[in-house]
C-alpha cells in the first residue's frame, strides 16, 4: 500500500433505504417487538429462578436461551433503532467488529444450546425411567458451559481473522448491522480465509447440531407413536413440535444466509431474514417453549396471586 493510503476508522450502516415516514412507521413497530421479547424474556428467567417446581433440565435450557435472546436482541436491535430515526448512521470500527463478535457468539452458543434442549427431550421422551439419572445437574452444566465456551471461541476466531484485514476502500455496509459477511465484501485484501473459516464453522454449529437434532427428533416420534395414552401421546406430541418450530426457523434462515451461494438479488432479502434472528426469533422463543406450556402458565399464576395477597 502507498504511504497515502487512508483506512476506514468507520462504517455506513445502509439499513432498508425507504421513506422516511415508512423508516419511523418501522421504528415504532420494531420497538414494541423488541420491548415485548425484552419483558417475555425477562419473565420467563425471573420465574425458572424463582419458582423450585421449574429446576428440571428443560427448563435450565430454557433460562439460557432467554439469556441468549435478550443478550442477542440487545446487540443488533438498539443501534438498528437508532438508525431507522437518523440520518447520520455511522458506526466506528471497534464497536462494528465487537458487534460482529457477539452476533456470532450468541447464534452460535443458541445452535448448541438448542442440540442440548433436544438432547433432554430424547432422554425425557425415550428413556424416561432413566431421564433423572441420565440428565444430571453435572451433565446439563457441562452442556451449558461447552455450549457458551465453542460458541464465544468460534467468534473469537473469527473477530482476529477479520482485524486482521486491511478497510481502504468503501465505507457503506449494505446491512442493518455489522453482520461479517457484508463487512467482509468491505475488506482491501482476500478473504478466502475468512470464508473458509465461515463455512466450517457453519458445518460444526449448523450442518452438525441440525443432523444430531433431526436423528433424536426421529427418534422421539418413534416413540410417542409407541405411548398408549392419547393425552400423554398429544403431550409429548406438543412439547416437541413447538421445538422443531424454532429449530427449523432459525437453523434454515442461518443455512440460506452463511451456506447458500452469494448474489446481488439476495442483499436486501438477507436484510430481512437476519431480522427474524435479530427481532423476531427472541420474541418468538418465549411464546413457543414457554408461554404456552401449562407449568410455565401455573408458575406465572402462582407468581401473580403471592403478589396480590
Amino acid at each position: 500500500m502507498g504511504s497515502n493510503q487512508s483506512w476506514v476508522t468507520e462504517f455506513i450502516l445502509v439499513g432498508f433505504q425507504l421513506r422516511a415516514e415508512m423508516e419511523v412507521l418501522l421504528f415504532w413497530i420494531f420497538s414494541l417487538f423488541y420491548i415485548f421479547s425484552l419483558l417475555a424474556n425477562g419473565m420467563i428467567l425471573g420465574l425458572i429462578c424463582l419458582d423450585s417446581r421449574l429446576h428440571t433440565p428443560m427448563y435450565f435450557f430454557l433460562s439460557h436461551l432467554a439469556i441468549i435472546d435478550i443478550s442477542y436482541a440487545s446487540n443488533n436491535v438498539p443501534k438498528m433503532l437508532a438508525n431507522l430515526v437518523n440520518q447520520k448512521r455511522t458506526i466506528s470500527f471497534v464497536p462494528c467488529v465487537m458487534q460482529t463478535f457477539l452476533y456470532l457468539g450468541f447464534a452460535a452458543t443458541e445452535c448448541l444450546i438448542l442440540v442440548a434442549m433436544s438432547y433432554d427431550r430424547f432422554v425425557a421422551i425415550c428413556h424416561p425411567l432413566q431421564c433423572t439419572v441420565i440428565m444430571s445437574w453435572r451433565l446439563c452444566l457441562v452442556l451449558a458451559v461447552t455450549s457458551w465456551s465453542c460458541g464465544f471461541i468460534l467468534a473469537l476466531v473469527h473477530a482476529i481473522l477479520l482485524l486482521r484485514l486491511p478497510f481502504c476502500g468503501p465505507r457503506e455496509v449494505n446491512h442493518l448491522f455489522c453482520e461479517i459477511l457484508s463487512v467482509l465484501k468491505l475488506a482491501c485484501a482476500d478473504t478466502w480465509i475468512n470464508q473458509l473459516v465461515i463455512l466450517a464453522a457453519c458445518m460444526f454449529v449448523l450442518v452438525g447440531p441440525l443432523c444430531l437434532m433431526l436423528i433424536s427428533y426421529m427418534c422421539i416420534l418413534w416413540a410417542i407413536l409407541k405411548i398408549q395414552s392419547g393425552e400423554g401421546r398429544r403431550k409429548a406430541f406438543s412439547t416437541c413440535s413447538s421445538h422443531l418450530c424454532v429449530v427449523g426457523l432459525f437453523f434454515g434462515i442461518a443455512m440460506v444466509v452463511y451456506m447458500v451461494p452469494d448474489s446481488k438479488q439476495r442483499e436486501e432479502q438477507e436484510k430481512i431474514l437476519s431480522l427474524f434472528h435479530s427481532l423476531f426469533n427472541p420474541m418468538l422463543n418465549p411464546l413457543i417453549y414457554s408461554l404456552r406450556n401449562a407449568q410455565v402458565k401455573a408458575s406465572l399464576y402462582r407468581a401473580l396471586k403471592k403478589r396480590s395477597m
